[in-house]
């Protein structure tokens, strides 16, 4: 009876996890909704190393000329195909501490192409990353 109960139980788990393999980018609520950010870098070792310090994102090389990032939300890379350009989308990220992460763009080697200034809803700053990339930061503070 034990057996039974076991194998009843190994069986109810090999189905759960097989339906969840099943869940692919198709049947994910994904439809409709930005899910990779690629950007242009001229140096993508650089560019990596200064997401690193002051983001905290993972990235995944492939080769020198590409790198993958995952900052716990959304998914994108740098590639050393294309140009950078100014002008384009602007992508905006939060911080809890508005200062400590401009501290940290400084200190990281990005450059602060638009100071911090009140928005509705908050303050935000412009850097541009070692390539040239010109993204935000805001906060509620």
């Amino acid at each position: 009876m034990r057996t039974l109960s076991i194998a009843a139980t190994v069986l109810a788990a090999t189905l759960a996890f097989a339906q969840q393999e099943q869940k692919t980018v198709e049947t994910k609520p994904n439809n409709g909704r930005i899910d990779y950010i690629e950007f242009p870098a001229i140096d993508v070792a650089k560019t990596k190393s200064f997401y690193e310090q002051v983001f905290g994102w993972k990235f995944t090389d492939y080769g020198p000329d590409y790198t993958s990032f995952e900052d716990g939300r959304i998914s994108g890379g740098f590639t050393r195909e294309g140009k950078v350009t100014q002008g384009g989308p602007l992508v905006v990220i939060y911080a809890r501490d508005l200062a400590a992460t401009e501290k940290k763009v400084r200190d990281a080697g990005g450059v602060i192409v638009k100071d911090a200034f009140p928005f509705p809803g908050g303050r935000r700053f412009h850097f541009a990353d070692p390539s040239g990339n010109e993204l935000a930061v805001w906060s509620e503070k």
